[in-house]
């Protein structure tokens, strides 16, 4: 996080490499400035230096403006405090929201598949073995009934089996036994998916491709991280106009975040970035906060389950999913952890 050292005259007396990164200035330059030089004019974060030099105390607020048309929209968290040295000297640490919001919405995506742990396992006892009764009930009424009323019973057969299938698909997010983890060429995933794809659920969509070919490999499952991008470029493909339908996938070399995870004891760097882009509408503003929670779905007869697996299985991995849309333009971004020496 950016961290800057403010003087009692509210000169920068030091930054850090990211507050450098932030700022888009050099630590040198900074130093020559005033706060006020670096922040938009009547910003609030000025009247923060100023309590918590009066209250000689930490002082927060979230959400602070600090949009320029240098750095364009930033939007981040401040937190002020008073040092012993300089008298009067503050220091000052920025946490952009882009970043925060992003995690906070992968422990909400994790918290609702976790909710569907529970509620699978007793679905698939309550209701798929009496399901199983009304089905056979069913085939047997079939045989009785006249030729005309037959239809009747075949619905409740029909829909005796898309319940079970809705309980299986549902079951997948009760699985949480550990799987094994090897090095895995994510050029190759999708390579697999695409050709799969245009083959039969987007033979009219044209595909591009932009790879970073000195890639690593990434510590995961091959059939599940095909199963991911599968479902992403399905819902890319469902997504783009008949005519002139696009869907560009890339992958680059990132200095991702480090995120705690439960596939490991310690931190994962995930700086393997794939992302799924298409030229469709877009994703409703008000859905997007909700895009990965079970059963929400802009598909007339989708079940709402695709994005909320892809969540639990890229959070399985330890990593991290992202979507960005504005019409003609949605990126689902994936980060992901690369595979260590030892794997390698």
């Amino acid at each position: 996080m950016p961290v800057l050292l403010v003087g009692p005259d509210n000169r920068i007396l030091f930054v850090n490499p990211a507050g450098e990164q932030f700022f888009a200035t050099g630590a040198e330059l900074l130093g020559r400035q005033n706060f006020h030089d670096v922040v938009p004019f009547g910003s609030p974060l000025i009247q923060l230096l100023i309590q918590a030099r009066e209250r000689n105390a930490t002082v927060g607020e979230r959400d602070v403006d600090l949009s320029t048309p240098r750095h364009g929209e930033r939007i981040a968290d401040v937190t002020v405090t008073p040092v012993p040295e300089p008298e009067g000297g503050l220091i000052v640490t920025l946490q952009e929201r882009g970043l925060a919001q992003r995690l906070d919405r992968q422990l909400l995506h994790r918290g609702a598949v976790r909710s569907l742990h529970g509620m699978a396992a007793v679905l698939a006892h309550e209701i798929k073995n009496p399901l199983a009764g009304i089905r056979g009930a069913a085939q047997l009424l079939e045989e009785a009934v006249p030729p005309g009323e037959r239809g009747l019973t075949q619905l409740i057969c029909q829909e005796s089996d898309r319940i079970r299938d809705l309980i299986d698909r549902m079951e997948a997010f009760g699985d949480t036994r550990a799987f094994p983890r090897n090095p895995v060429n994510i050029h190759e995933v999708l390579d697999r998916v695409r050709k799969v794809a245009q083959t039969s659920f987007a033979r009219n969509v044209t595909f591009s491709e932009t790879f970073d070919p000195s890639l690593p490999a990434v510590l995961g499952d091959r059939d599940q991280l095909i199963q991911v991008f599968m479902n992403l470029v399905r819902n890319a493909s469902d997504a783009v106009p008949e005519n002139g339908g696009e869907i560009i996938l890339t992958t680059g070399y990132r200095p991702g975040v480090r995120m705690s995870a439960s596939t490991a004891a310690g931190r994962l760097s995930l700086p393997l970035e794939v992302t799924v882009r298409d030229n469709g509408p877009g994703v409703r503003p008000d859905l997007m906060p909700y895009i990965f929670d079970p059963f929400v779905t802009t598909k007339p007869g989708g079940s709402g389950l695709g994005l909320a697996l892809v969540a639990k299985i890229i959070g399985d991995h330890g990593g991290v999913i992202e979507c960005d849309s504005v019409p003609r333009k949605t990126v689902f971004r994936v980060l992901l952890p690369k595979a260590g020496e030892k794997e390698r």
